[in-house]
């Protein structure tokens, strides 16, 4: 399944690096919500992707925007990560069901395991505003991700 611009948002319930749930409803009618999935904590591109978002942060969430990562490592190595780093986004682990979630937003690879680089802009109603998908092995552009949370 693939998710596009105008689709309703799969709604799903992650735990953060916290081992609390995060129910990507609890957003509706308040905040947008920028879901970002990459591949693997600890790994070259996805650190310096989420190097970078915690480094402008407040360009991608604010009172009208709220940042997701995700990806199918499990609550406790994203603990290690975030801390290792300084993260203090929330970083979903989508580990059991495997990448149940990567696979509604139709950006897991199944072959690899992992999902794909995937980024999608929910709006405060539950609909994608905006999709990214790239490869495991290519960066994203943020300010691709600027220009959609300020066009919402």
């Amino acid at each position: 399944m693939t998710v596009d611009v105008g689709d309703p948002a799969p709604d799903f319930v992650l735990r953060d690096q916290n081992n609390q749930e995060v129910k990507l409803t609890s957003y509706r009618s308040y905040k947008a919500v920028l879901l970002v999935f990459y591949p693997l904590a600890f790994t070259g591109t996805c650190q310096g992707e989420l190097a970078g978002l915690q480094r402008h942060l407040a360009d991608f969430q604010n009172d009208r925007v709220q940042v997701l990562t995700v990806s199918v490592d499990s609550p406790y190595a994203h603990k290690v990560w975030a801390d290792r780093e300084g993260w203090t986004f929330p970083m979903l682990a989508d580990f059991w069901p495997h990448g149940a979630v990567a696979a509604s937003y139709g950006v897991l690879n199944e072959a690899k395991g992992y999902a794909d680089r995937g980024t999608f802009l929910v709006d405060p109603d539950g609909i994608v505003a905006f999709t990214e998908r790239v490869s495991a092995g290519q960066s994203r552009d943020p300010e691709v991700w600027r220009s959609a949370v300020a066009a919402l």
